[in-house]
């Protein structure tokens, strides 16, 4: 990954930590973006950090106006960003919740992808990597929101590798089941951890998605579930 530049949403979170260590492992320059980071979030000459808001369009164009402004490129995107909740049925589902479930989920993508894809198609091999769920291909009770904006974010991506393939640009989606992250054990104390899946092995993925060995995989809606298969 020498010479290539990377954009990573939610580059201080659970995931994302293991995301961006795996990209400047891989000798890649990273921007690191997200609400609360900071330069000292990764100790490395080819890190930088870029605070932004990538829930609203202006946040996203901003981000992406800024990065290639100061780094001149962009070659890749790994989308880690998201956010859940649920707990409540259809029925019962209120507006609000729903709502937040599309602008975490969904429309951060949709802002994310209308200001790279330019960029991308520039590179004549970009790579888009998004992170969504087992939630989006197997609903279940109670996280209908949540699973409806991940559904959608699966067609968004799925789009975005059909309109740009004459460019040389690969958009691929990683569906994984419950994963191995600190907030994940806050919020489920009592689980059996044996069966999640570890961050590690979707970031090595994603850098190998993102890699030349990956060219061949576009509009791949890929499952890692770990042993809870």
């Amino acid at each position: 990954m020498k010479g290539k530049v990377v954009l990573i949403t939610g580059a201080d979170g659970g995931l994302g930590t293991h995301v961006t260590r795996a990209f400047l492992e891989a000798g890649a320059t990273v921007i690191g973006a997200s609400r609360t980071i900071q330069q000292s979030s990764f100790d490395s000459p080819d890190f930088a950090a870029f605070r932004a808001e990538i829930s609203t369009r202006e946040g996203c164009q901003l981000l992406v106006d800024q990065l290639v402004a100061r780094f001149g490129r962009l070659d890749v995107l790994a989308h880690t960003v998201g956010g859940f909740a649920g707990g409540q049925s259809l029925a019962e589902t209120d507006d609000a919740t729903f709502q937040q479930m599309f602008d975490l989920n969904l429309n951060s993508v949709f802002y994310m992808l209308r200001a790279v894809i330019p960029h991308l198609r520039q590179a004549g091999n970009g790579r888009i990597i998004a992170i969504g769920s087992r939630a989006a291909v197997a609903p279940g009770p109670g996280i209908g929101a949540y699973s409806a904006s991940k559904a959608a974010m699966v067609s968004l991506i799925r789009t975005a590798a059909l309109e740009n393939k004459d460019a040389g640009l690969t958009a691929n989606v990683i569906l994984p089941g419950t994963m191995d992250t600190p907030g994940n054990r806050k919020a489920m104390p009592n689980a059996d951890v044996s069966k999640w899946v570890q961050p590690a092995s979707i970031a090595s993925l994603i850098a190998w998605l993102a890699s030349d060995a990956g060219k061949d995989v576009n509009g791949a809606v890929i499952p890692v579930y770990g042993s809870d298969v």
